[in-house]
């Protein structure tokens, strides 16, 4: 009888021990899930990419109902997901859980995606009085190869023009802002600089001439009158035109926690802006 009762304890301390061997493995997957559930650093090297197409884009903002806090928390996931989830269902699923767990990294991402969607009201370049066949086309043209000045990546959007004439594109501000860089720069040429509402900086390049004498920390609004597009720069020599063909570049950049600056890649928003300039705003 004291032999049975031996047995059993036994057997009973030893299912007792596995089942809380296999409640301690699901705690541990759960907690290592809970860590590795959003990762800061591939959320934030593909928000600085945007590798985001038209159809994409189209799909969250209908998801989302033109709702800036919900497009800007599926644009956040999806960055984290290597952009590889597009189902906004199921993104939205991840965000609850994301949020739960890990908040602050999350929000920290979602704020940079809020800063640079938030204030876009006008495409950049407009028409051409008189010249109704005069156009402008764009591509996603982020970390291409630039050389002149060493070799580097393409930090921006080259806005081209069919008309290859310097003066006679108008470009306009995006965002309403405050100028905080304006004049000559060796790689951007004539240039000006807007810092945004939302905190994203608004950078206008190779501009032909100014439409006036902008000061720093002057205010502008949404359409504002800057200049011409042009051909200014990769020069020292203050005016060199002519090293390159017409274009606007247009580049977005934000600062870090630590007040380090970042570039943005610019496409999306540049692609967002021409097929809803005009229509309703964020919610």
């Amino acid at each position: 009888m004291e032999r049975r009762k031996s047995r059993f304890a036994a057997l009973l301390l030893f299912f007792t021990l596995a089942a809380l061997h296999v409640l301690l493995l699901d705690a541990i997957g759960e907690r290592v899930h809970q860590i590795n559930c959003f990762s800061y650093e591939t959320a934030f090297e593909n928000f600085r990419s945007h590798s985001l197409t038209k159809e994409q884009m189209e799909s969250f903002l209908q998801a989302a109902d033109c709702d800036l806090e919900k497009y800007s928390e599926l644009l956040t996931m999806y960055f984290a997901s290597g952009c590889r989830q597009t189902d906004p269902e199921a993104l939205a699923d991840d965000i609850s859980y994301v949020k739960k767990y890990r908040f602050e990294e999350f929000e920290a991402i979602r704020g940079y995606v809020e800063a640079v969607w938030k204030d876009l009201e006008r495409f950049p370049v407009g028409d051409i009085a008189g010249k109704a066949e005069a156009s402008v086309s764009f591509e996603n043209s982020w970390m291409q190869s630039r050389t002149f000045g060493g070799e580097r990546g393409h930090e921006g959007t080259d806005i081209m023009p069919s008309v290859n004439q310097r003066g006679i594109y108008p470009v306009y501000s995006m965002t309403d802002g405050v100028v905080e860089n304006i004049g000559w720069l060796k790689l951007g040429g004539w240039r000006i600089g807007i810092r945004s509402p939302s905190g994203a900086y608004f950078y206008y390049a190779h501009l032909a001439e100014y439409a006036k004498e902008f000061a720093i920390g002057e205010e502008v609004e949404a359409g504002t009158f800057l200049g011409f597009m042009g051909d200014t720069g990769y020069s020292e020599e203050v005016g060199t035109t002519g090293n390159f063909v017409v274009h606007l570049h247009l580049g977005i950049y934000l600062n870090d926690e630590n007040g380090t600056e970042f570039s943005v890649n610019s496409y999306p928003m540049l692609l967002y802006i021409k097929e809803n300039e005009g229509t309703p705003q964020w919610k």
